[in-house]
């Protein structure tokens, strides 16, 4: 059941799951807009629309039919439902056949093949048998079998997923791959959710897909959509100072949800798809793009990679930035690329290092 709110005078602090939490400092009623408000669950987290208009009714349709967009990519790309296009996909590996596929699908292979090539591997979509493996780690609270790793790392590897970008149609390699888009899925539903939204004549908007944050224009009497940052570790602290954004896309990958602890060491859910092993830094990545699906990928790209191999990255690609805070000896350490402070309300407050 979608959920409407529509005050005048609100003003409140929404906490989000997966690292990112909206400041929603004002609900105002200003130049004939008022901010209208809507939260259900999708991809098995809050998915939240908020949209600037005059027509309540018209906004509550059109929010219906982003949600409606949020559903049905969910059912085309979760690898969670067995009868999904891209769990069929996956059924395929090793047949030597291609497979027509639908656009939604081809489109978002597209972007994570590209997001292989630039990231020399350190985001790959393949990586689905490894990443099962750790899902029943969290469950069992044991460590994955050193066998059953090597097996599934060997089915993995994004140089054997093929595109046909003539006929949308796709081939896997290999027996048992297992594609996942958890690394950017996300991002992808929120950005189609958006630009849903703006085709239907509300460019002041922003959609939060569990954390995966896309906005539109500004809203009125704002410089921008406020957002705060999760400390690392933590889930109710924020950094000192909120990002303002407008026309851009934000995604903070850590592990303060997903992780389990083995032998004294905590393992987060995202995991090296060179080693098949989760990661066990303590930090947060906070990518910034002018797309959903690049901001995903790049936050979970850059925990994986290098500070100097994630700067390398930031600058191959115009409009993104990035801003890495970790916790050492009990104090939050700080990097950033040079642009990232250009989106802070107040860069005074950050010690930055570009470092």
């Amino acid at each position: 059941m979608t959920r409407l709110v529509a005050n005048t005078n609100v003003q409140y602090l929404y906490g989000m799951k997966l690292l990112l939490t909206i400041c929603l400092l004002t609900a105002c009623q200003a130049w004939g807009q008022t901010k209208y408000i809507f939260q259900r669950p999708e991809m098995g987290s809050p998915f939240t629309i908020t949209i600037y208009g005059a027509d309540s009714a018209s906004v509550a349709q059109v929010a219906a039919a982003a949600f409606d967009t949020a559903e049905k990519l969910n059912a085309c790309l979760s690898d969670y439902i067995d009868s999904s296009e891209i769990s069929r996909l996956s059924a395929t590996g090793g047949q030597h056949r291609w497979v027509p596929v639908s656009a939604p699908l081809f489109d978002i292979l597209q972007q994570s093949l590209q997001a292989a090539i630039l990231s020399e591997g350190s985001y790959d979509i393949t990586v689905g048998p490894v990443v099962r493996l750790w899902r029943q780690a969290r469950k069992t609270h044991q460590f994955p079998d050193s066998a059953a790793l090597r097996a599934a790392l060997a089915r993995t590897g994004y140089r054997y997923l093929h595109l046909d970008t003539l006929t949308h149609a796709v081939l896997l390699d290999k027996e048992g791959m297992q594609l996942d888009i958890g690394g950017l899925g996300k991002g992808f539903v929120a950005q189609a959710a958006l630009d849903l939204i703006r085709r239907n004549g509300y460019p002041i908007a922003m959609v939060n897909a569990g954390g995966k944050i896309v906005t539109g224009e500004v809203p009125p009497g704002k410089k921008g959509w406020v957002i705060g940052i999760n400390a690392p570790g933590e889930k109710d602290v924020l950094l000192p100072s909120f990002l303002v954004l407008k026309d851009m896309a934000v995604a903070t990958s850590g592990d303060i949800y997903q992780y389990v602890e083995l032998n004294g060491k905590r393992y987060s859910h995202i995991v090296d798809p060179r080693t098949g092993i989760g990661l066990t830094r303590r930090r947060n990545v906070t990518a910034l793009a002018r797309d959903g699906t690049e901001a995903d990928w790049l936050a979970t790209a850059c925990s994986i990679l290098s500070w100097r191999r994630s700067l390398q990255l930031i600058r191959q690609l115009p409009g993104t930035a990035l801003l890495v805070t970790e916790m050492k000896n009990g104090k939050i350490i700080r990097k950033s690329s040079p642009g990232f402070r250009n989106y802070l309300s107040n860069p005074s407050r950050y010690n930055l290092s570009t470092q």
